[in-house]
């Protein structure tokens, strides 16, 4: 049994993680970054209330990411693994068209909430002398450069170089760091707008001839995820979901494809 803490869990792949960690037996601390956040999510999570708890934590603010450690192993007594998920995406503009205030919330949840939660993690793994610190990849991850989506994919590439870094810092102790790369998934990241509007993007047709063939829901991913991370014992981990095997076979088998995620 691990202790498992999982920011940005309110919905999508955390919330579906979180899911699959306490069918695994563990005790999770889900969190979000607004008091109502776990309203909808409460639901799903009936018959487990003794082994989750439910903790708000703007990933923006260092404190509130310290607060969300100590409350945690209050709760539990320990933290096994962390979970750094928590997200903002942005409308898909080019940079010039782009709402300054935007930028703004990219930077500081994807890259300083990142580092933030990252810190907090090892500082205090370290003291206890276990633990592992993950980070979920995405779009811009593997530099690939997708017009109108450059803010975004900005963020996720310093994710990436900053978890490497952090793997690297990390090699001699026995806390070990990370990466999470879980492809094109059905979320809100791509249904809606950040305002909550439908996605401009969706319509788009060549948009969706691609997501129905490479795309996959949150839960498919997140059952492949989590029992890779409770039997990992390497450092600079990378678990992947999309392959470029996996794309290939699938972009081969598209004429046969009867799954439309997107219609």
């Amino acid at each position: 049994m691990k202790n498992v803490v999982i920011t940005g869990s309110t919905r999508g792949l955390g919330l579906e993680m979180a899911k699959e960690f306490l069918s695994a037996g563990c005790n999770v601390t889900i969190s979000g970054s607004k008091p109502e956040s776990f309203g909808n999510a409460r639901e799903k999570l009936m018959g487990l209330e003794d082994k989750f708890i439910y903790l708000t934590c703007n990933v923006r603010n260092i404190a509130d990411i310290r607060c969300l450690w100590q409350k945690s192993v209050e709760k539990w007594g320990s933290i096994d693994i962390w979970i750094n998920n928590a997200g903002q995406n942005c409308p898909r503009e080019s940079i010039w068209d782009t709402p300054d205030n935007y930028i703004d919330a990219v930077v500081d949840t994807n890259i300083k909430g990142v580092m933030n939660g990252s810190k907090i993690a090892a500082e205090n793994m370290l003291k206890q002398e276990n633990g592992q610190i993950w980070n979920m990849e995405g779009l811009g991850s593997n530099n690939m450069i997708i017009e109108q989506t450059i803010l975004y994919g900005a963020s996720k590439h310093a994710l990436t170089y900053f978890t490497k870094g952090l793997a690297k810092e990390l090699k001699n102790s026995p806390v070990k760091a990370g990466r999470l790369s879980p492809g094109m998934m059905l979320t809100e990241f791509i249904t809606k707008s950040p305002t909550g509007e439908v996605s401009s993007v969706i319509q788009d047709k060549k948009f969706k001839k691609i997501f129905n063939t490479l795309g996959d829901e949150p839960q498919t991913v997140a059952k492949f995820f989590v029992p890779r991370i409770l039997s990992n014992k390497k450092q600079d981990a990378h678990i992947v979901w999309l392959t470029n095997m996996k794309s290939f076979k699938r972009f081969m088998f598209a004429p046969l494809n009867k799954k439309k995620l997107l219609k």
